[in-house]
């Protein structure tokens, strides 16, 4: 186990500010870590985040190196004949520059030769700036169809990163009695997050690229932690990089801030292919998150056992729906083996047991159970009315849920709490009672995701919303289709129904053409293969859209027509609520 080992040096104090000096990234506030287990953490979760909390550079291997509590994932460092590869650059600008330079205090004053993106999650690549500019020149290596998997980010990013702060604790003061670990996602910051269009992608399984006298061997994993990820081995290290593939946890099937469910089935084949590739000629097995496993026959168990537990975990899931149960009766009673149950790598903290078999029934069945009683229900408000008069009133619910809670069925104390806060949101009791609820359920989670969505429903009940979302910036990696549908996700489609317009979008720097028009409520783009008549021409760049979308304003560009149809169309656009309430209605 190497979360303590081949420590090179750290930050002291472990402070990261931007240029306006605020904090971005701090890891003082964990110093309570050290101290003695308190009962308000779930053992196995304090023993996961006093090691992940452990903060510096470290050595891999010979010629490896990663910098860890530096963001929530680390950023690697693999030294070539004249410079260095990054892989996974961090969220920010400011946490991946302030990784590079203690990299740099330490090895010296190695140049950046490429970048290395695993897959296009903002915490292994929005950082990118702090570690070459946008208009350098050297390879930023990336999967297939990683642009396009990009827009999953883009999309629902208000809905994602306000449900996020829930999973990531963004609202809880850091101590025994709120956040504990530092793995679902930084605090709320003003950072600067960005993201490079690859120059370099890797097609296939076994493609084998050398940058400057570095060999990659690289292995293609879509469909396992995202639809398009890779992992590499490094040949002249016998070091194989999983990315998010394995980890010292179980990792999450489907991520509680939202997303689509991943799939079991090729994350275990994903695992078991690089065995087979790699088991011959690696002596450490590392990743985005967490320590490595060093010595091969370590590394090998370590691969194997997560081979395993996800293999499992989708057979016997897939076995009892067969079988006519649901997700939700499968995660009650499925265990793992008793021998993976031993293993501390395999425990649900970053991830659980419980979440992932309902995953997997998601991934292959929906949300429909099959029951038809499930399949048209009322709303989470009016279904909470109906059950606060069934059983006499609010005052009797906030009753029945604090025997149930006195009782031990916490589970069933929260349901009852929840249906009375929803039918009266400003009744102190209910909200105290709830609040109560959630809290001693958090306190008991060993899954740090849950922890943190239990204590932050208690914090919004008793103190109010209010965890800013993080912008993300990765607008210019975006493509011109990604932009439009930015537009298009915004569109008030009841406002719009009576509407009428197009437009014409002519890009001088691509040479591409597309049409864009409102029709029935939705905003319709998409290349344009033949003239066709529009309200408004507009001639730009990509660089000028970019300003477009960020100003609104067309006057910096060429136009020809009606120019008031772009003004039209925005007055159709409805923004997003990156505080909207979640465990009040």
């Amino acid at each position: 186990m190497l979360a303590y080992h081949d420590l090179l040096g750290t930050l002291a104090p472990c402070v990261i500010t931007n240029a306006d000096d605020a904090v971005v990234w701090e890891m003082e506030s964990f110093g309570f870590l050290a101290g003695v287990r308190p009962a308000t953490v779930h053992p196995g979760l304090w023993r996961l985040s006093r090691r992940a909390v452990r903060h510096g550079l470290f050595q891999v291997c010979e010629g490896i190196y990663q910098v860890r509590g530096f963001d929530v994932s680390n950023m690697t460092f693999v030294e070539s004949d004249r410079g260095v590869i990054v892989i996974d650059p961090l969220t920010s600008t400011e946490t991946a520059a302030a990784a590079l330079r203690l990299y740099r205090r330490h090895r010296g004053e190695r140049a950046v030769v490429a970048v290395v993106h695993t897959h296009s999650h903002g915490s292994h690549g929005g950082g990118v700036l702090g570690v070459v500019d946008a208009e350098s020149t050297v390879p930023i290596i990336a999967p297939t169809r990683f642009l396009n998997t990009l827009a999953r980010n883009v999309s629902t990013a208000p809905a994602v990163q306000r449900r996020g702060a829930y999973c990531s604790g963004a609202a809880l003061a850091h101590g025994p009695r709120g956040k504990v670990d530092i793995e679902e996602a930084a605090d709320p910051v003003v950072a600067a997050t960005h993201l490079l269009a690859p120059t370099l992608e890797i097609t296939d399984t076994g493609m084998d690229e050398e940058i400057d006298g570095i060999r990659m061997i690289f292995q293609l994993v879509p469909g396992t932690e995202w639809p398009a990820e890779m992992n590499v081995f490094f040949p002249c290290a016998r070091a194989l990089f999983m990315a998010d593939q394995v980890g010292q946890s179980m990792y999450d099937l489907v991520p509680l801030r939202g997303g689509p469910a991943r799939d079991a089935r090729m994350r275990s084949r994903g695992i078991a292919e690089a065995i087979e590739l790699f088991a011959d000629d690696i002596d450490v097995v590392f990743a985005a998150h967490h320590w490595p496993s060093s010595g091969r026959a370590e590394a090998l168990a370590f691969l194997r056992d997560h081979r395993d537990m996800y293999a499992y975990l989708h057979d016997q899931t897939v076995r009892r729906l067969n079988q006519g149960y649901t997700g939700i009766e499968i995660a009650e009673e499925l265990r793992l083996s008793p021998r993976l149950r031993a293993q501390p790598h395999t425990a649900g903290r970053s991830g659980s047991l419980n979440h992932n078999v309902k995953a997997i029934s998601q991934h292959y069945l929906g949300w429909y159970d099959g029951n038809p009683a499930h399949l048209w229900l009322h709303p989470p408000r009016a279904q909470a009315a109906r059950y606060v008069a069934l059983l006499g009133g609010v005052e009797a619910v906030v009753g029945k849920a604090r025997e149930f809670a006195a009782a031990g069925d916490l589970r069933f104390a929260a349901e009852l709490g929840s249906h009375a806060v929803f039918a009266d949101p400003d009744h102190a009791a209910a909200r105290a009672t709830l609040a109560s609820v959630f809290e001693r359920l958090g306190n008991g989670a060993e899954c740090a995701s849950w922890r943190n969505c239990y204590l932050s429903g208690a914090a919004e009940l008793r103190y109010g919303r209010g965890s800013p979302a993080r912008r993300p910036g990765v607008a210019p990696a975006l493509g011109i289709t990604q932009l439009f549908d930015t537009i298009a996700s915004t569109i008030d489609g009841p406002r719009a129904w009576s509407q009428q317009l197009s437009i014409r979008w002519v890009f001088t720097d691509s040479a591409e053409i597309y049409h864009m028009e409102l029709s029935n409520g939705a905003l319709i783009h998409h290349p344009a293969t033949r003239p066709r008549p529009a309200d408004l021409e507009v001639t730009l760049t990509k660089p000028g859209l970019l300003v477009l979308l960020d100003t609104g304003s067309l006057d910096h560009l060429q136009t020809a027509g009606d120019t008031a149809v772009w003004s039209r169309l925005l007055a159709l656009t409805d923004a997003a609520d990156p505080d909207f309430p979640i465990v009040t209605p």
